[in-house]
């Protein structure tokens, strides 16, 4: 049996894997990028939110937080059921909340009806990644980051389509319309996953004990860790984009758009990167690219914030999947429950980071205001000082990436063929990329 994968290469299906896996690959992208689309709309309207209910941006960073709170409470439920429910029923979960989540944002009525429909976002979001990491990883065992970079190709994807439709469509249509935008793309991966076959989990290790223990590895703890500062890295600086960089000369939403869509390309040809520098390897020159784009970041104003904001982006490109697909390769038996833990401690940091970043952008711009500094001056001082704090992040991933590298590198690895034709070698750690 065989079939056209998402590659384009003629490959064989492994066993329990339904023959319809790309349909089931592209429901993933699609629910995906509707997750991508409410941090972007949401960091886009984040200040007409504040001015609309009169939220300072504590109360925003509150706000913020319930969809990181909601990510990894679904990641975990979801970690713990998924041998028993299957991918299934968590996509169809992840539907359900989707759209209660976004209805119950429009219609909210203030600070306690966006912290509800947040949290549902949140709740929903993280259900997408408790699903289809998992499956991803059980529906191409042959190329397991190589396919997990390529479904998270559309997270900085969607941000770049939520970033371009709030940026031009926001001021015709209101921040309801721009809601009611993700409303399609949530109905379409409701149609693509309906009656469909989805994998018998025959390529993972589906028992949940095996898992619980797999958590115990002394390489998956130590990436736990490490997996909470790469998000805290990424999106504490993506979800406060427009707050921050709003009086730096450039467009946040813009800069946005550009960061995403240039993790976007970098994650679509991951593959030989991978390769050639292993997981460890890229994650290190990542941790180091992140430093210096947040650095430039905090330094320049105008079109060199463009500039900066490439160098960002080249650094967190691969952080998310390159995480998780170096968790799935070297403590394989995590299982399902391990890449949903993985994605929960990611986001649960940003529910610790998002009020302390408030408060930062708040008592910086008091800071500035009492030495005599007013509107756009303040708001510039305060968010370079603002970054400044964040850079603290990759800075301390820089050595823990540097030791794993090296801890790394003379680890033994099983080729990608050799899973294919012996599925005991999928017990071997760094068995796929």
């Amino acid at each position: 049996m065989s079939t056209i994968i998402a590659s384009g290469q003629q490959d064989r299906i492994p066993a329990g894997v339904p023959a319809n896996r790309d349909r089931l690959f592209l429901a993933a992208c699609v629910s995906l990028i509707v997750t991508a689309m409410t941090f972007a709309i949401r960091a886009g309207i984040l200040t007409e939110l504040g001015e609309t209910f009169a939220l300072n941006d504590v109360e925003l960073g509150w706000v913020n937080s319930m969809a990181f709170l909601g990510f990894p409470v679904a990641m975990i439920v979801g970690g713990l059921i998924y041998n028993q429910v299957g991918p299934k029923n968590l996509l169809w979960m992840a539907f359900v909340s989707h759209l209660a989540g976004l209805l119950l944002t429009i219609y909210a009525g203030g600070f306690w009806g966006l912290i509800i429909s947040t949290f549902f976002i949140g709740f929903a979001n993280g259900s997408v990644e408790a699903a289809c990491n998992p499956m991803i990883v059980d529906m191409y065992p042959d190329k397991k980051s190589q396919m997990l970079n390529k479904f998270h190709v559309w997270f900085p994807g969607g941000i770049v389509i939520g970033s371009l439709v709030a940026n031009f469509l926001g001021d015709a249509i209101g921040w309801q319309g721009l809601i009611w935008v993700m409303v399609l793309p949530t109905l379409a991966y409701a149609v693509l996953i309906f009656g469909q076959e989805f994998p018998k989990s025959q390529n993972i290790v589906n028992d949940t004990g095996a898992n619980f223990k797999g958590l115990l590895n002394p390489l998956y703890l130590f990436m736990f860790v490490c997996m909470s500062l790469t998000a805290a890295s990424e999106f504490s600086t993506t979800q406060w984009v427009e707050k921050i960089l709003g009086a730096t000369g450039a467009q946040p939403l813009l800069v946005l758009a550009l960061v995403s869509g240039l993790m976007a390309t970098g994650r679509f040809f991951a593959g030989p990167i991978i390769h050639r520098l292993n997981p460890a390897g890229v994650l290190w020159i990542s941790s180091i690219l992140t430093t210096a784009g947040i650095y430039l970041l905090s330094t320049q104003e105008g079109a060199m914030i463009y500039v900066a904001a490439v160098v960002f982006a080249l650094g967190v490109c691969y952080f998310w999947p390159t995480m998780l697909g170096f968790v799935s390769e070297y403590t394989p038996q995590s299982g399902a429950l391990g890449l949903s833990l993985m994605g929960g401690i990611g986001m649960f940091s940003m529910v610790v980071w998002n009020p302390v970043i408030g408060g930062w952008l708040e008592s910086a711009t008091a800071a500035a205001t009492a030495i005599g500094a007013t509107g756009p001056e303040a708001d510039l001082i305060a968010g370079r000082e603002t970054l400044q704090a964040m850079i603290y992040f990759p800075i301390i991933l820089i050595v823990l990436f540097g030791g794993l590298y090296f801890y790394m590198r003379n680890k033994p690895q099983v080729h990608a063929d050799e899973v294919m034709l012996d599925p005991d070698a999928m017990s071997v750690p760094g068995s796929a990329r």
